[in-house]
């Protein structure tokens, strides 16, 4: 249904990936051109009085539940899973923080993949021997 009632038929369905469907949409050319909120909800309102132009144009994706974005979500939402991601972000989080704020480590300088392993491996040798003097020494 369009924002004044109307109905809107269902253009095409694709099938974007494993268990979910991106519905498109198009309302009646005929019922824009007359509408009242034709400027506030079509992208080119001016298309209407033409008979080139499309109505209102909307596209919906829909899953079944099955997708892995779904599987992630009901993991996080979790009892266990909101215990796990907050002690991911009181643990983790931080250590990227430090080397890329107090760092200032936002790319690396060298190239090739050996050589931003060592850069990387410095940075995070740096950090450790930061935590090691705040800390106290190892036993």
């Amino acid at each position: 249904m369009c924002p004044a009632g109307k109905s809107m038929l269902l253009l095409k369905e694709e099938h974007v990936s494993e268990g979910k469907k991106k519905l498109l949409f198009e309302g009646r050319l005929t019922d824009c051109r007359e509408c009242s909120l034709k400027k506030q909800c079509m992208r080119n309102p001016d298309s209407a009085g033409s008979r080139k132009g499309h109505g209102r144009q909307v596209s919906l994706t829909w899953t079944n539940g099955r997708t892995a974005t779904d599987w992630m979500k009901k993991r996080v939402d979790s009892i266990e899973g909101k215990a796990i991601y907050g002690h991911r972000m009181s643990v983790v989080e931080p250590v990227f923080g430090n080397i890329g704020t107090n760092k200032r480590l936002n790319r690396f300088s060298l190239r090739g993949k050996s050589k931003v392993q060592g850069q990387w491996q410095m940075f995070c040798l740096v950090h450790n021997i930061e935590k090691l003097m705040r800390y106290g020494s190892i036993h």
